[in-house]
């Protein structure tokens, strides 16, 4: 809806230009003094002369031309001066999406298609595609026993899908080591908060709603898990936990050496190390943050990323009303143009017409070729 204009909320980017005005000011004074002498002129002819018939005179005649140019002028002014006019918007602020993805020894497990990995990032895709990237902002951090921070908060989707793109096929823990054959929730929500502290000395205090989204199979609790917890409550941060895997489970595959096969025949055999979804877990985790569980593959991946994105936007603070600059500049620019064109067409004069309507054409190509 259009904003109602108060005179009062008009205002000038180059103002300076506002002096030209007394040039048709000036020019109007004349005209309606002219004017007054050509009805009191009318008058008098009307009152001497006898004829049978009524004459009927013009009220303006050709002077209706002069006083639609004196107002084609003014206009061309106001629009010299850069006119706005100030509206208040109603804005809301974005979300903060900090993604928490396991990357652990587990997460290799082919118990869903693909992989747990694979299957969490595809996902990931789907999530970023929810997003508005206006005023949405996500980061990406990575954890197995140590947690590796990817990308800080960004509203640009090219950094996000990038990253996906060169993490598709496998998680950058190798299962050669030590470091994969964990899964450290309680570090990876430390460095949650570490990417929200660190956005905010850089940029300020963020007026968007922060929510972490942790994606595991879980497998990890412990009292370390509940500290990194009371840290996020403290900072109204809830998780959002997403289990991907099945109950059944699966093998977790053997990592790859590099050795000598006399080396590798010395190595005595392990046996296998199975992996299954520990919902209790990752229900815990949510349920102790006042966030919520959801599972990969009880619906599809945009109603879970629908619902995601929808419990980040009703912690949503609305900000107050913030004065927005509205440009009047081609509006003002179109009244002049419309009113000098109906000047035109008010004079009786054709031969008149016609080299008003030429000059005002070529004033127009003249125009254009600036423009261009």
């Amino acid at each position: 809806m259009e904003p109602f204009l108060h005179p009062e909320s008009i205002q000038f980017a180059d103002p300076q230009w506002l002096w030209l005005l007394l040039g048709p000011a000036l020019l109007l004074g004349v005209w309606v003094r002219q004017f007054q002498k050509r009805r009191r002129d009318a008058s008098r002819l009307a009152a001497a002369r006898r004829i049978p018939l009524r004459e009927r005179l013009p009220i303006f005649g050709d002077a209706l031309f002069s006083l639609c140019l004196i107002g084609a002028t003014a206009l061309l002014v106001v629009a010299l001066a850069r006119p706005g006019v100030v509206v208040s918007m109603v804005r809301t602020g974005g979300i903060d999406l900090v993604v928490l993805l396991d990357g652990s020894a587990s997460m290799r497990t082919k118990d869903v298609p693909g992989d747990r990995w694979q299957r969490s990032v595809r996902f990931l895709r789907t999530l970023g595609d929810s997003l508005r990237w206006d005023h949405d902002r996500i980061a990406l951090t990575l954890f197995a026993r140590i947690a590796a921070p990817q990308i800080r908060l960004t509203k640009d989707p090219n950094t996000f899908f990038f990253f996906l793109d060169n993490l598709q096929e496998k998680s950058p823990f190798p299962l050669e080591e030590d470091t994969s054959w964990d899964t450290n929730s309680e570090l990876s929500i430390f460095w949650g908060l570490r990417v929200l502290e660190k956005d905010e000395e850089i940029h300020g205090k963020s007026k968007n709603a922060p929510l972490f989204v942790m994606i595991s199979d879980g497998q990890s609790w412990s009292g370390e898990v509940e500290k990194s917890l009371k840290l996020a409550r403290d900072r109204n941060v809830p998780v959002i936990t997403v289990g991907v895997g099945t109950l059944a489970g699966g093998r977790i595959p053997e990592p790859v050496r590099n050795l000598s096969p006399a080396a590798q025949a010395a190595i005595p055999p392990t046996p296998p190390v199975y992996s299954t979804l520990d919902r209790p877990s990752l229900k815990q985790i949510a349920t102790a943050s006042g966030g919520e569980y959801l599972e990969l593959d009880r619906d599809s991946d945009i109603s879970l990323a629908n619902h995601i994105v929808e419990l980040a936007r009703r912690r949503v603070i609305a900000l107050p009303a913030e004065p927005k600059m509205e440009d009047l500049y081609w509006r003002v620019l179109a009244g002049a143009g419309l009113l000098a064109l109906a000047g035109a067409l008010s004079l009786r004069d054709r031969s008149a017409l016609v080299v008003q309507l030429a000059g005002g054409g070529l004033a127009l190509a003249a125009l254009a070729s600036l423009l261009g």
